[in-house]
């Protein structure tokens, strides 16, 4: 059974629900006051088979310009329109509207049902027909059936059922493929199951047992039940009208314009990039961060329009544009939307999305542009090259890709597998998969090795920088994760040495000068006059005339060199007078086995200050081992 959504649209009281009911038997018009006032408030829903395995579900907007807003509801969704037209008044403001709605919202296929064809006489329906028939020229239905029906009488819809069953078998079916998303058009709830909600299935498949979430709040669900066309099921696919049976969450919790989807797969938005196509009919040209009512699927919310390479519109151009939304919502690429002036009320625009996580961009910036050039364009590896390319030095991951490109998940890794073996794109980062472009890599890479240079050119004493200092220079928009690759491509490339925590340049050394030499003299001969009670940090500063800095590093090189001992990040020690300590320390613990450290600074003469820290230190240096408050010689 081929599914397929049918929409009706056109101007108040042209018997659009009344053709519905004749072509179906089903009565659209549910609420007492659609009945009491003979027009339709609310979207109605109705299901006709035809032959061929054609199953449609019908969906019959309101015609009055008070309910565009349902209307605009009713049409997202629709594989094919049915405008109708009243025979006895021919093309009217709705039906003006309508038929650019369905435009904007890529409708392209349908037909025209001439209705009330029995209340005028022959010649009176040929010159309208021909009317109609002149109007359409330059619109998706231009050259579309022209159907002369009569609801009361039955003319005509044997004719329009055969109209119906060839284009329903010349249309495209909604893809299957891919998680599922029901926008809510209706709520209500049913004694005995609680929460039911109804909607046409824009993608995938929902089944019975399916935890789902609420979008935007976010609100958890699980799928009772799914019914489509009054049957119960196990599952309903894309192109069908469906009622699911909500757990979990109250009627009042949802509204027209939610949207049910798997748990955990999609993320509301708040920006959008898309192309937007300003109607000839617009009122007035559009101005930048005009605001407006954009609709999409079945809810709508006010969204600031900034565009992107001017800053007006005049009616009947298009342009590319990014729309700030003052609610989140949930929107794709390739989803089309509405835009509609608040005062007077009426349809000025529309078009689809292109990017719906766009990066921060300049208006006018060629990069930006030429991104949206692609993402509206057929090339598949282009899309991904520019996505990646523009994620500049931040890098894209692997689902943010597949969202922004609208690629499905399998697609898009080809796609990326393809860039990866050409050398185009880098991925950084294994899991997630984090992909950066070749030119950002390697201005990352340039990045991260002017680092080095310019550490070791303002430290000449050192001989290279640490991991983790280096690791804090990555740019603050970089991802840290990018660092380990990095370093290893500089490191394969011959560009710099990793000796465990620090990193080199190749056959450089740390150099000093005479000052340099002297200033190191002098620290050796300050610790070899004070012994074993040697001048603290603070007191070599003070006796050597120096700065803390300039003298760490000194010392850093001093140590390293072997020149100099450091027991404590203030206390450093001469070789020799360290040595001695040792000697005498082991040599008690030889005769008497342990010792206490009152018993240490007994046979060394040291003060507290000194004596704990020589301790730890022969501790960490595994001389000796802790025993509670002694300490004995560590064997071996």
């Amino acid at each position: 059974m081929k599914h397929l959504i049918l929409g009706t649209a056109g101007h108040i009281d042209h018997g659009k629900t009344s053709l519905v009911r004749a072509l179906t038997g089903i009565d659209t018009d549910r609420l007492p006051e659609e009945k009491k006032r003979g027009i339709t408030i609310e979207l109605g829903f109705a299901h006709l088979e035809l032959p061929g395995g054609i199953q449609f579900g019908i969906v019959d907007v309101p015609g009055h310009e008070r309910f565009v807003r349902t209307m605009v509801a009713g049409v997202g969704g629709m594989d094919l329109v049915m405008l109708v037209i009243a025979a006895d008044e021919g093309v009217m403001p709705q039906t003006r509207e309508h038929l650019e709605i369905c435009q904007l919202l890529g409708v392209r296929r349908g037909l025209v049902a001439l209705t009330k064809s029995d209340m005028v006489d022959p010649e009176w329906l040929g010159l309208v027909a021909e009317e109609v028939r002149d109007y359409l020229v330059g619109s998706f239905l231009e050259g579309a059936p022209v159907v002369p029906v009569s609801s009361r009488t039955g003319a005509g819809l044997d004719e329009l059922r055969g109209e119906l069953a060839r284009l329903g078998g010349e249309a495209e079916e909604k893809k299957g493929e891919g998680p599922f998303r029901l926008p809510i058009d209706r709520v209500f709830t049913v004694a005995g199951f609680g929460t039911v909600v109804t909607g046409t299935l824009l993608a995938g498949e929902v089944r019975v047992g399916d935890e789902v979430e609420l979008l935007p709040s976010g609100c958890p669900a699980r799928v009772r039940g799914v019914q489509t066309h009054g049957r119960k099921g196990e599952s309903a696919a894309a192109g069908q009208r469906v009622a699911v049976n909500l757990q979990g969450v109250e009627h009042t919790e949802v509204a027209r314009g939610d949207i049910v989807v798997p748990r955990g797969v999609y993320r509301t938005t708040r920006v959008v990039d898309a192309r937007l196509d300003y109607l000839p009919s617009a009122p007035k040209e559009l101005r930048h961060r005009t605001t407006l009512r954009l609709h999409s699927a079945t809810y709508e919310v006010p969204a600031q329009v900034i565009l992107l390479d001017r800053d007006i519109l005049p009616p009947g151009a298009s342009a590319f544009v990014q729309l700030r939304l003052k609610a989140p919502v949930l929107l794709l690429p390739g989803d089309p939307f509405v835009l509609r002036t608040y005062s007077p009320a009426a349809t000025v625009g529309g078009g689809r999305v292109l990017d719906p996580m766009p990066p921060r961009h300049r208006r006018r910036s060629t990069e930006a542009l030429e991104l949206l050039d692609a993402l509206g364009g057929d090339d598949e590896t282009e899309k991904v090259r520019r996505i990646v390319g523009g994620s500049l030095l931040s890098g894209a991951p692997l689902g943010e890709i597949a969202v922004r490109s609208g690629l499905a998940a399998r697609r898009c890794e080809g796609v990326l597998a393809s860039l990866l073996s050409s050398g185009e794109v880098v991925q950084v980062v294994r899991e997630p998969r984090i992909f950066l472009s070749r030119d950002a890599f390697g201005s990352l890479k340039r990045l991260l090795l002017g680092e080095v240079e310019g550490f070791l050119r303002d430290n000449t004493l050192r001989d290279g920088i640490g991991k983790e200092e280096l690791k804090t220079r990555i740019p603050r928009r970089s991802d840290l994760r990018f660092f380990g690759p990095l370093l290893q491509a500089l490191e394969k490339e011959g560009k710099v040495v990793v000796d465990r925590e620090l990193v080199k340049l190749p056959g450089r050394k740390g150099s000093v000068t005479a000052d340099q030499a002297g200033l190191q003299a002098r620290i050796e001969a300050a610790l070899v006059r004070g012994g074993a009670e040697p001048p603290t940090v603070k007191e070599l500063c003070d006796g050597l005339r120096c700065g803390e800095k300039e003298l760490l590093e000194h010392l850093a090189v001093l140590v390293r060199e072997g020149r100099v001992v450091k027991v404590k990040s203030d206390f450093f020690y001469a070789p020799e007078a360290l040595a001695a300590l040792r000697e005498k320390l082991t040599a008690c613990l030889r005769e008497r086995g342990e010792i206490t450290p009152p018993e240490f600074r007994e046979i060394t003469g040291l003060s507290r200050k000194f004596m704990i820290p020589l301790l730890e230190y022969f501790d960490r240096e595994k001389v000796t081992i802790r025993v509670g408050d002694k300490r004995v010689l560590r064997k071996g």
